[in-house]
């Protein structure tokens, strides 16, 4: 496979009951989102979730998908470790 360019990606933090929203983004060429956060912002011990809106990829490839959006939710235990979430469409 080759990497998906042009994946809309929101990621977001549980706060209590409720979703906080950190930072939005559009994979490259590579599939990655190098301005999903801030350079400066550090990851917090919590659970986050990370969507990735495969719907409007899908149509701007002439195709369409059986799920509309894809949400990965995760736990930050070390936070200073390096995450990468991998996303096979």
């Amino acid at each position: 496979g080759r990497p998906a360019q042009g994946v809309r990606v929101q990621l977001e933090r549980l706060d209590g009951s409720s979703w906080v929203k950190l930072g939005e983004d559009t994979t490259n060429g590579d599939g990655r989102c190098p301005k999903l956060l801030p350079v400066d912002h550090a990851l917090q011990i919590a659970i986050y979730k990370c969507t990735f809106d495969t719907k409007t990829y899908y149509a701007s490839q002439g195709q369409t998908g059986f799920y509309p959006e894809v949400p990965i939710i995760f736990e930050v235990k070390s936070p200073q470790e390096h995450y990468h979430i991998p996303l096979l469409l």
